[in-house]
């Protein structure tokens, strides 16, 4: 069975123009059929500031009213899309550029209102598959944003470590799916400030105990949750750390096992 790698891309990475290009020059050199997927870095917030528009979080999460929407669809599936695919080209990886809206590639539904209302927020339901098959079998790089849609008009904001773990978990039937995160860090660390501090191994019982001592926090929460969530859905392989970690299995980073 081939390979498929599902690769997330965030934090400084996107934000910092010389670790980008690196990364995506080494990116453009995978041969095995691979999806790239990111988040927005920095930039996001930093418009939204520019524009007096405020950044609530909860959780790792951001919520999303409709001036927020605005601004995160123009950074993430318009100058960040656009810039990565633009920049892949330029390496003779040939790839198209994706919201979830694209082809009704993949749909979600309103995050419900409970304790928090995340606004604009979206909980995929589905992936599509066959389109994004297509460009994978003409060897082309499907490059998702973190937007979906609602199939009735309305675009949402939408976790891109969460976009990443379906994409693999979609396409694990039809391949042994990898999924990486990729940040500038080592990995998943024990102390914040420490970044020798990684955690190499976590599993099941190993991220219950970090859960309840709040080793695990703000936007490592969602991270690892899809992480597990992944795992239980036939996802052969889940890695976090530093790009490096693609190229040499040597590098430290954090595994996920069950």
């Amino acid at each position: 069975m081939q390979t498929l790698k599902v690769i997330k891309i965030g934090g400084n990475i996107i934000d910092d123009e010389d670790a980008l290009n690196s990364f995506l020059e080494d990116f453009a050199q995978l041969k095995s059929p691979k999806i790239l997927i990111h988040g927005g870095g920095k930039l996001a917030t930093k418009l939204a500031q520019e524009m007096n528009v405020e950044v609530v979080m909860n959780e790792g999460r951001r919520i999303t009213d409709a001036k927020t929407l605005d601004i995160i669809t123009m950074v993430y599936a318009g100058k960040v899309n656009k810039t990565i695919v633009a920049k892949l080209q330029a390496n003779n990886c040939n790839s198209v550029g994706f919201s979830g809206a694209d082809g009704n590639s993949i749909v979600s539904e309103k995050r419900p209102i409970q304790e928090v209302d995340y606004g604009f927020v979206g909980d995929v339901k589905k992936v599509n598959t066959p389109i994004i098959q297509v460009l994978l079998d003409n060897g082309i790089t499907p490059v998702f944003s973190a937007i979906t849609h609602d199939e009735n008009g309305q675009l949402l904001n939408t976790n891109g470590d969460t976009i990443a773990s379906e994409l693999a978990i979609a396409f694990a039937k039809a391949y042994r799916t990898e999924l990486y995160y990729c940040f500038e860090k080592n990995g998943v660390l024990k102390d914040i400030n420490d970044d020798d501090s990684v955690i190499e191994n976590i599993n099941t019982e190993t991220y219950q105990t970090l859960l309840k001592d709040g080793t695990i926090s703000d936007g490592m929460l969602p991270k690892l949750k899809n992480c597990f969530y992944a795992l239980e859905h036939q996802v052969q392989k889940i890695c976090i750390g530093k790009p490096a970690m693609l190229f040499n299995e040597n590098i430290t980073h954090t595994t996920i096992q069950k």
